[in-house]
């Protein structure tokens, strides 16, 4: 029977692009109807597209997947945006305002849009974290009401490479499936395995990918600092792979004996650890190749904690993705951070039903497309597809889909935008119409003024000289009369 309602979300990940289908229930849990994973390494890069045309059709091949899974026609999806090159940098926008002003929801607005608006030299704003508000001499979140003279927004913005961010969209557009929704995934994961006490008290969120390891800083439920460091699994796989072997022997490998943390007295000098049917390395040395490779990537997570939120993070560490499977990952990290606190999130905090063993699991590999499935509030099902593959009523088949460029082409405000919402490429193009309008008609009415006021100096002028006339002549006729 085909599905009548659901939500579609696409993580294009490094080394596999995943669709999953999903219902929500009355009761708040997610039942998953559907799972499509294709090979994405040929295409994509440290989450990266780099090929368009495979990427395209890696795309339609997924929504086709899912249709025919569903017998329904795919209106829709939800899309995850992360990968290299994304990373997080601060602004502030300020405003000086007439003495004893009350702050208004408008100005607030002003200073949004006006950061939003801020231009980064080949870098795209994909999300603004509003920080808090600066108001006189003290800092609020919500300034509305309050009596000031000056006010300071300090944001975070979320910035990817234009040329990323284009490559997404045009994808999606070439491959004609319409995006209902694109959330940087970091944060939409985040939203789904942390607890309002960790963002709250302060946590690190680190997402150990295959190709890349994803870091979230959060402290009084606000994002403070994201980052996404090229390194991964995939490095430690390539460093044993450096022992003369495929790299799929190597990650068995790695699966196999990989440990991130070892105590010297545990360590046997005499165990040789399998190559292949002729080939053997010491227990010791592949323990140091890995546990090398492993503390770089440690080390490069924890520099990117920034100084002032090093020492509040009573939420701890929270570790996720496949990485956070490798023996002993808590004590690696606590070791070289010394934070007591550590947290394996093997599994999103929303209840999901599944009969997929990907999804039940648990352990950690499929909690961004769960946590970009919880997101979604829009039914992506379309018609109902026949055995054959066709729609029941052919005729209407044109026009029940949208297209990509129908959706969101009037653009929202910030303040509309919830936590990890990514303008489309139409919202950005309809804001980029509506600031080109708005600036002419700037232009226009600045023009109108200055010839207003080149027009009344005219006059005055005029009128300047007609009176030194009338002067002169009035002067002229009374000398007469005064001899």
């Amino acid at each position: 029977m085909a599905a009548k309602e659901f939500i579609v979300a696409i993580e294009l990940g490094s080394s596999k692009m995943t669709g999953i289908a999903g219902k929500k229930n009355v009761d708040g849990s997610i039942s998953v109807l559907a799972v499509v994973k294709e090979d994405s390494s040929s295409f994509i890069r440290k989450g990266i597209i780099f090929n368009i045309d495979k990427t395209v059709q890696c795309i339609s091949n997924i929504v086709k997947k899912l249709s025919n899974n569903l017998k329904t026609e795919i209106s829709q999806v939800y899309v995850g945006v992360g990968g290299q090159s994304i990373r997080s940098i601060k602004n502030v926008i300020i405003k000086d305002l007439p003495e004893n002003t009350i702050v208004t929801q408008d100005m607030v607005n002003e200073l949004m849009d006006t950061n939003r608006n801020m231009i980064y030299q080949d870098q795209e704003i994909l999300d603004a974290a509003t920080q808090e508000y600066k108001v006189g001499n003290q800092l609020q979140s919500d300034p509305v009401g309050i009596q000031c003279s000056r006010l300071e927004g300090n944001f975070l913005n979320i910035l990817w490479r234009k040329s990323f961010y284009h490559n997404l969209n045009n994808c999606f557009d070439h491959a004609n499936v319409a995006i209902a929704e694109m959330y940087l995934a970091p944060l939409a994961m985040a939203d789904n395995v942390l607890t309002d006490a960790e963002k709250r008290s302060g946590c690190v969120l680190v997402d150990l990918g295959a190709d890349t390891t994803t870091v979230s800083v959060y402290y009084k439920n606000i994002l403070r600092h994201l980052a996404v460091i090229p390194l991964g699994g995939s490095n430690i796989t390539k460093d044993i792979a450096s022992l003369q072997m495929e790299e799929s022997a190597a990650e068995n490998m790695k699966i196999k004996y990989g440990c991130a943390y070892t105590d010297n007295n545990d360590i046997d000098n005499t165990l040789m650890l399998p190559i292949d049917t002729d080939r053997s390395i010491e227990s010791r040395k592949f323990i140091e190749i890995v546990e090398g490779r492993l503390l770089e990537i440690i080390e490069n997570v924890w520099s990117q904690v920034p100084g002032e939120y090093a020492d509040r993070l009573l939420g701890g560490i929270i570790l996720t993705g496949g990485g956070s499977n490798m023996k002993n990952i808590e004590t690696a990290f606590r070791n070289h951070t010394h934070i007591d606190k550590i947290r394996i999130a093997k599994f999103v905090t929303h209840t999901i039903t599944s009969n997929n063993p990907e999804i039940t699991a648990h352990n950690g590999m499929m909690n961004t497309i769960l946590g970009l499935l919880a997101k979604g509030d829009m039914n992506c099902a379309g018609q109902e597809v026949t055995q054959n593959g066709d729609l029941f009523n052919a005729e209407q088949k044109q026009g029940t889909t949208p297209k990509t460029g129908d959706l969101h082409q009037n653009p929202r405000r910030p303040d509309e935008l919830g936590s990890g919402i990514v303008l489309t490429a139409a919202e950005k193009a309809a804001a980029e119409e509506k600031r080109r309008k708005e600036a002419e008609e700037a232009a226009r009415i600045e023009e109108e003024r200055l010839k207003k006021e080149e027009e009344e100096k005219k006059k005055k002028s005029m009128g300047n000289v007609g009176k030194k006339v009338k002067n002169f002549i009035f002067g002229l006729l009374k000398e007469p009369e005064d001899e």
